[in-house]
């Protein structure tokens, strides 16, 4: 009885903290990927609105460890002191603040696999600590977290990295091969990256991925979005639904991980989408790769290496939407209506 309870503690800790990562990426994230391209293309029509607003959401992006932090100690029930201490841990072992020559700087998102471990490392030191600081804990829980859990996360990050090199390594191994069997790797492994902790962004522009490789990835994470939203969309609300493929797929990284069956559909979709980035020569840069429909960046990447016209937009569109909602649509109806392989509930997410 003792060992079950253990066990279900440890699950839903961990879900707990994967749900506080996918709702710090939602909080982050989205505002980004709705307003991005629109802002850039007012910078010509009004660039002090326009810019200053890229400048907030740009920042954003880089909080989203503090988010992830805040959101997952919230889903331990813990008090405000705790939470905002989480947050600071996770931010300074996240990666996206750097020290140097004096300076302090703020840049990217961080690495969401070292965001969870330094969440994880301040939480247990949390409850490790409980209410032994007495009257003092105010102070001193701050402290301790931050120094300890945040020091810790910030020591631990250059090998924690090691990790996306290695992945950036099997990744660029499939660029070499046939362009048909290329395409349906590289969508596989970006559609599987986008719901994990890894960061798909972080792998594309580490190696440098280019041309219908990162037309592939692109269209891959594009296919596992709409799948999961479409899937989904019976028990999430359209809003929630939208933010799938809009935003990012990686919200349901805590339901594919604790049900890896769902893995399934996700790559069997995005396999198809990948040899369809072949099969059409769609192209993209390193840093339109990881980032799938959100935003129009990939589309419009893709759109930039293609001739301008109508026949262009027209394939995009097809690519992007058309294809993607039947598609969406015809797994649902396979793996949840046909063969009750799984349930729309297994992708309910609680925002």
């Amino acid at each position: 009885m003792t060992e079950s309870k253990e066990t279900n503690g440890l699950k839903q800790g961990t879900l707990n903290i994967l749900n506080g990562i996918g709702l710090g990426v939602i909080a982050a994230l989205v505002p980004t990927a709705i307003l991005g391209q629109l802002m850039k293309a007012l910078l010509g029509v009004a660039p002090a609105f326009a810019q200053t607003v890229i400048n907030i959401t740009t920042f954003t992006q880089s909080l989203l460890a503090a988010m992830a932090g805040f959101c997952a100690a919230y889903l331990f029930q813990m008090n405000m002191i705790q939470m905002c201490s989480v947050a600071a841990a996770a931010m300074i072992g996240s990666g996206a603040v750097t020290f140097k020559n004096g300076l302090i700087m703020v840049a990217g998102t961080g690495d969401v696999i070292n965001i969870g471990l330094t969440i994880t490392l301040a939480i247990l030191l949390i409850k490790l600590i409980g209410n032994k600081l007495g009257s003092y804990t105010t102070i001193l829980l701050p402290i301790i977290v931050l120094v300890v859990g945040g020091g810790i996360g910030l020591l631990i990050l250059p090998y924690v990295k090691t990790v996306t090199t290695f992945i950036g390594m099997i990744v660029m191994a499939f660029t070499k091969l046939q362009p048909l069997l290329m395409g349906v790797l590289i969508g596989m492994s970006f559609a599987a990256m986008i719901v994990s902790p890894i960061s798909s962004v972080g792998i594309a522009v580490a190696i440098g991925l280019t041309g219908v490789a990162s037309g592939a990835a692109n269209l891959g994470i594009t296919g596992a979005a709409y799948t999961l939203g479409i899937m989904s969309y019976s028990v999430n609300g359209m809003g929630t639904t939208l933010a799938h493929f809009i935003g990012t797929p990686k919200i349901q990284m805590a339901n594919m991980l604790e049900k890896p069956k769902l893995f399934v559909p996700v790559l069997l979709s995005s396999a198809l989408f990948g040899l369809l980035a072949a099969i059409f020569n769609l192209q993209g840069t390193p840093n339109s790769a990881g980032f799938g429909f959100s935003g129009l960046i990939g589309p419009l990447a893709a759109y930039a290496k293609m001739t301008p016209g109508w026949g262009s937009i027209i394939l995009l569109t097809v690519l992007y939407v058309v294809y993607p909602v039947a598609l969406g649509f015809f797994m649902r109806w396979l793996f949840i209506d046909r063969l009750s392989f799984a349930q729309a509930e297994d992708l309910r997410l609680e925002v």
